[in-house]
């Protein structure tokens, strides 16, 4: 959500945001409804006070016994026309709330210029690209080879886009969301949740997943919503509330499963599980002072990193351009992983800092230790990381020319020790 106050003091400026995103201004139209609106709200007052002066020349007349009849007869009219100023003033302050809630977040300065993934910029690389003596295969050509991964069984159960996973890739899996649990609560911090997967429309919109996202998410029959991300109820348990300054940064995360529809997927990434409607993700989400943010948001990127470094997978950090920023982000890196099967690097972390954007759609502010009035908190979200993502990288990075795949050492001990996932699905 944007700040009116700001859109009117600078509209050029605002407009100009717009365009970096490759959209058309908006500033005039907005305007226009607010002069609407407070034209609508200023002539209330006036016959507001109108009627106030009428009671009294009547309660006047009729102690004098005089003739009210045009009096309450202006009075009706009055009233009338007050609730007409209600109507326009609402129906414009609706307009302006809805066409505002439309609107993605405005950039950060130091996001590029472009149009789409193709004009990131690669902020750093880490790790060495493994040399093969025989040709890497994709982790579902693994998977199925080795008996442990069956879309087709996914498909009878629920259609496409899902996995049965089986025996120790299942296994693999849980590793990694407890791994990552374990690094992010243990050495960074983070306080972990156990969060509900349902919530209400109140939380998707205040995270900024409605009323953009509806197509790309899933609701109930009776109005709840499945999350697409544990950002969702993470970041919505601040919301309405005014912390204490001393509070923050506030850091949590949960390891949860999410759930997307990939409207407008249809064709893309159909094999394997780097497109599902159902998958786990470790989240991170941060609540800051507004000017802690910026080095959050660096902090929160480097602990999704460290994950990649312990699992010794080759990565790259890379800072979005303007066309491929998210809504809700006012800047995001997102840690891509070099996946051998496919030869090409591929998402596996997105981390973003929303700013008040958030915090303004849901009403959570702060409350300085020095005093003066609260102000709106600062959010920001991260994958720590995408799990099913992560064990694609896994098992395309260390996998072996006989089609067993070696485990990271930092995963044995949540393996039982197992050092390595055998052709035939047996552990080794």
């Amino acid at each position: 959500m944007h700040d009116l106050r700001t859109l009117r003091a600078d509209p050029a400026g605002f407009d100009a945001d717009l365009r970096r995103r490759g959209l058309e201004p908006v500033s005039a139209r907005v305007l226009s409804l607010d002069e609407t609106r407070r034209a609508a709200l200023t002539t209330l007052q006036e016959r507001q006070s109108r009627r106030n002066a009428l009671a009294k020349q009547i309660g006047q007349a009729k102690r004098a016994g005089e003739d009210t009849t045009a009096l309450e007869a202006e009075a009706v009219q009055l009233r009338d026309g007050m609730e007409a100023c209600e109507r326009e003033a609402a129906e414009a302050d609706l307009s302006i709330r809805s066409l505002l809630a439309e609107l993605p977040n405005r950039l950060d300065a130091a996001v590029p210029p472009g149009r789409d993934e193709a004009d990131n910029v690669v902020v750093h690389e880490r790790g060495a690209e493994r040399a093969f003596s025989f040709a890497p295969r994709q982790h579902f050509e693994l998977g199925e080879a080795l008996g442990l991964m069956d879309f087709e069984a996914a498909a009878k159960l629920s259609g496409s886009r899902f996995v049965v996973l089986r025996g120790a890739l299942a296994r693999l899996e849980r590793a990694l969301g407890q791994f990552m649990l374990d690094l992010q609560t243990g050495e960074h911090g983070y306080r972990e949740h156990s969060v509900p997967l349902l919530v209400g429309e109140a939380a998707m919109y205040g995270t900024d997943k409605l009323p953009k996202f509806a197509d790309q998410s899933f609701v109930t029959t009776d109005g709840r919503w499945l999350i697409p991300t544990a950002e969702v109820p993470l970041t919505s348990l601040i919301a309405g509330d005014v912390v204490a300054e001393r509070q923050l940064p506030m850091r949590v995360t949960a390891l949860s499963a999410c759930f997307r529809s990939e409207a407008g997927a249809a064709g893309r990434d159909t094999r394997g599980m780097l497109r599902q409607h159902q998958f786990q993700k470790v989240e991170l989400v941060s609540v800051t002072a507004p000017e802690q943010s910026e080095a959050e948001h660096e902090r929160m990127t480097g602990c999704a990193e460290r994950v990649l470094e312990l699992l010794e997978i080759r990565f790259r950090r890379v800072l979005l351009c303007a066309g491929d920023t998210g809504f809700g982000a006012a800047k995001t890196y997102d840690l891509e992983a070099w996946l051998p099967g496919q030869q090409a690097w591929r998402e596996i972390s997105s981390c973003s800092n929303t700013r008040d954007f958030q915090a303004r759609r849901m009403n959570a502010r702060m409350k300085r230790d020095a005093g003066g009035a609260p102000e709106f908190v600062h959010t920001l979200n991260g994958s720590g990381l995408a799990v099913g993502r992560t064990m694609i990288a896994v098992m395309e990075t260390f996998q072996e020319e006989d089609g067993s795949i070696t485990i990271p050492a930092v995963l044995r001990p949540y393996m039982g020790g197992l050092g390595s996932i055998a052709a035939g699905g047996k552990a080794a």
